[in-house]
C-alpha cells in the first residue's frame, strides 16, 4: 500500500508480538526481503527502471561494510548482540519515520545545493550511503527502504521516481542476501517461519494493491511513521530498563570504591602524624 512498511515493521513485529530471538528475526527478514525483492528487480530490470551506476555505487560500499558487520556481530555474545540489535533497530526505525515524514522538506532542502555537486563527489557520497546501509540492513535489516529512496532522491534528482525506487530494490537483493547468508551463517534463521511469511505475503500482496488506490497515501504514511516511532520507543524503552541496574551498579561501584581510597588515605595521614 505505501511501497514501505514490510521490512520496516516485520522484524520488531516478530520481536515485540512473538518473542523471537532478535538475531533470528532480524536473519530470517532478511532471507525473506531477498526472496521478495528479487522479483521486483526483475520486473523493474525488464522495465529498464533500474540506475545501474548507482546500484553499484552503493554495493561498493555495502556489501564490504555488511560482511564487517557480521563478523563483529559473530564475536558478541547472545546477551550483548541481542542489545546491539535492538538498540540499532530503534535508531532505524526513527530515521524511517523522518525519511517518511520529512522526506518533501529534506528534498526541497537540499535539491538546488545537491544539483551542483560534481559528479566524482555524488559517487563518494553514494560510497558513503550504501556504507551505512550495510551497517544499518545487517545490524537491524531495516534502511534499504525508505532511507535509501530518500539518499537516493537527494543524490540523484533527476532521476524519475520509477528509476530510483527500481535501483533501491536492485541494491537491496544482494545486500539482504549477504547479510541473510551471514545470519544463516551464525545460525540465526527460522526456515520455517520464513516459509508461513512467504505464505502470508501473497494474499497480502493482492489486499495491499487493491486497498493502495482506495486510501489517502499521505494518511497512510503518516500511520505508518506513527507505528514505526511507538515500535522504537518501546524497543528504546525496554533496552533502557534493562540498562538501568547495571548502571546504577556501576555508579554505586565506583562511590564505594572512591569511598575507600579516601578512607585509606585518611588512615595513612594519620599514621604518619603519629610516626612524627
Amino acid at each position: 500500500m505505501t511501497g514501505v512498511g514490510g521490512g520496516s515493521l516485520m522484524t520488531p513485529l516478530l520481536i515485540l508480538l512473538f518473542g523471537i530471538h532478535p538475531a533470528t528475526a532480524v536473519g530470517t527478514d532478511l532471507l525473506y526481503a531477498a526472496a521478495t525483492k528479487t522479483g521486483g528487480s526483475l520486473v523493474h530490470g525488464l522495465a529498464r527502471s533500474i540506475h545501474w551506476p548507482a546500484v553499484l555505487r552503493l554495493a561498493s560500499g555495502s556489501i564490504p561494510a555488511s560482511i564487517l558487520t557480521l563478523i563483529v556481530l559473530w564475536q558478541l555474545d547472545s546477551g550483548a548482540a541481542r542489545s546491539l540489535i535492538n538498540v540499532v533497530l530503534a535508531v532505524a526505525l526513527i530515521l524511517t519515520a523522518t525519511s517518511l515524514i520529512f522526506r518533501k522538506t529534506l528534498l526541497e532542502a537540499f535539491r538546488e545545493r545537491l544539483e551542483r555537486l560534481a559528479d566524482r563527489t555524488i559517487a563518494r557520497a553514494t560510497i558513503v550511503v550504501g556504507i551505512v546501509l550495510g551497517v544499518l540492513v545487517s545490524i537491524s535489516s531495516v534502511g534499504a527502504g525508505a532511507i535509501g529512496v530518500t539518499a537516493l532522491l537527494m543524490l540523484y534528482p533527476r532521476l524519475p521516481m520509477a528509476r530510483i525506487v527500481g535501483s533501491d530494490i536492485a541494491h537491496a537483493v544482494p545486500l539482504t542476501l549477504v547479510a541473510g547468508i551471514g545470519h544463516w551463517a551464525m545460525g540465526a534463521i527460522d526456515w520455517q517461519l520464513m516459509g508461513v511469511l512467504l505464505a502470508g505475503s501473497l494474499p497480502g500482496i493482492i489486499l495491499g494493491s487493491y486497498c493502495a488506490t482506495r486510501v489517502p497515501e499521505t494518511a497512510l504514511r503518516l500511520l505508518l511513521a506513527a507505528t514505526l516511532l511507538l515500535v522504537a520507543g518501546k524497543l528504546g524503552s525496554e533496552e533502557w530498563r534493562k540498562a538501568l541496574p547495571e548502571i546504577a551498579a556501576s555508579t554505586q561501584d565506583s562511590s564505594l570504591q572512591g569511598v575507600s581510597i579516601q578512607g585509606a588515605s585518611t588512615q595513612g595521614a594519620s599514621t604518619q602524624v603519629r610516626e612524627h
